[in-house]
């Protein structure tokens, strides 16, 4: 399957924006009329109602994979296996005015900062001797997570960074880890049931292992081809990723530009796809990362198709960290990635893949995301209220 050309380049390094919406489950019929009367003047917020009436629709629920396996990774408090986890909803009825309360003296002293940039990395083929581009060798991979791992960044899944889910530590930073078009190196099973050795799970679990804390989950973008695994190998290979805490998301049948694409053809595409998930997994994807990046010329046609699949956040083929779920600028159908690679000359990669960028955010790390340690409350420096989305101020303190 082809990868996606390399993004072209905008401004320079700085914040990214962002605006993200959580999900409140059954909130009563009068809460939700006030929350569509709150959404004339919130547009995120009429986005979260929509994904909200498209996951009953097509009984799509996000929750956390049956595997968190803190005993693994070393990392506290983990939710317990199947837990919801909070997604793009209604509103609260109200959002409160006045002063945001003051943050807990641990949040502060931490320096958390729950409005700053968070690396959502792109990878492709994950090979011993790279062959094209876009490749990343298994030694590339083990060596940019172990550097992940020392820098203080903890993985989170796409679904969970939609959803503005961050159960990461205090003074730890979230990262995304997302393999498009899930070829063999990314995953296959060996025949005790276990990760084969050099693939991208097996290399994330490794670097698990050796950093207490470092979660082993990541996403995976998934086409018809399904790592080359058909039949029961398939059924028991997206199992066992599900079980283990891997996200399974939508990246079409089979791989194809969408901007050059009909309406019936982009539903095809990501209905197919998502009926091939589901007929395997029982579960829908939550999310849905673009072949090339490249959107359909309506962007509805791939948020939801009542029935048959609604996403809660769309990933771009992108060239930079995405804002903060939290931030009033984010946009969850268009959130921005950052191509995994060295400091090569490419696609101006010096500055604008994940080296580079990694880089910059180690040396200035007032703009990077920083955990307050609590996933319900959205810690930020009080300078910045004027960046939080509105929905968050119920949940929000400063400092």
């Amino acid at each position: 399957m082809s990868g996606e050309p390399y993004a072209v380049p905008g401004p320079g390094f700085g914040s990214i924006g962002g605006r993200n919406v959580p999900l409140l489950h059954k909130i009563a019929g009068v809460v939700i009329i006030c929350a569509v009367v709150l959404g004339l003047t919130l547009p995120g917020e009429r986005r979260g109602r929509e994904r909200s009436t498209v996951a009953a629709r097509a009984g799509v629920a996000v929750r956390t994979p049956a595997g968190d396996r803190a005993a693994v990774s070393g990392h506290t408090g983990a939710r317990a296996p199947g837990a919801v986890v909070p997604s793009v909803s209604a509103a609260p009825a109200a959002v409160p005015t006045g002063p945001v309360p003051a943050a807990a003296p641990a949040a502060a002293a931490a320096k958390a900062d729950e409005l700053g940039q968070v690396p959502v990395l792109m990878y492709h083929r994950i090979m011993k001797r790279p062959e094209q581009s876009l490749d990343r060798s298994s030694k590339e991979l083990y060596d940019e997570l172990t550097r992940l791992a020392k820098s203080g960044y903890v993985p989170v899944t796409a679904a969970e960074f939609a959803a503005g889910w961050f159960n990461v530590p205090a003074g730890k930073h979230p990262v995304v880890l997302t393999f498009d078009d899930s070829t063999p190196g990314h995953f296959g099973l060996d025949p005790r049931g276990d990760p084969k050795p050099d693939t991208a799970v097996a290399i994330i679990e490794q670097v698990a292992r050796e950093n207490p804390g470092f979660r082993p989950v990541a996403t995976f973008y998934l086409n018809r081809d399904l790592f080359q695994m058909a039949g029961s190998e398939a059924a028991a290979g997206l199992t066992w990723l599900a079980r283990h805490g891997f996200e399974l998301g939508n990246h079409t049948v089979s791989h194809p530009d969408l901007s050059r694409l009909s309406e019936k053809e982009v539903r095809k595409e990501i209905g197919g796809m998502e009926a091939e998930i589901v007929g395997i997994t029982g579960a829908h994807a939550t999310t849905l990362a673009y072949p090339f990046g490249s959107a359909p010329r309506k962007r509805s046609w791939a948020q939801k198709k009542d029935g048959e699949y609604g996403f809660q956040g769309i990933f771009l083929a992108g060239w930079r960290p995405s804002e903060s779920p939290f931030d009033v600028r984010f946009d969850r159908w268009a959130i921005n990635r950052v191509r995994s690679e060295g400091k090569i000359k490419e696609n101006d990669c010096t500055r604008y893949c994940s080296t580079a960028w990694l880089d910059h955010l180690d040396a200035n790390p007032a703009e990077r995301f920083t955990s307050d340690g609590d996933p319900n409350i959205v810690t930020i420096p009080r300078a910045e209220e004027d960046r939080l989305a509105k929905i968050y101020r119920a949940r929000a303190r400063a400092y």
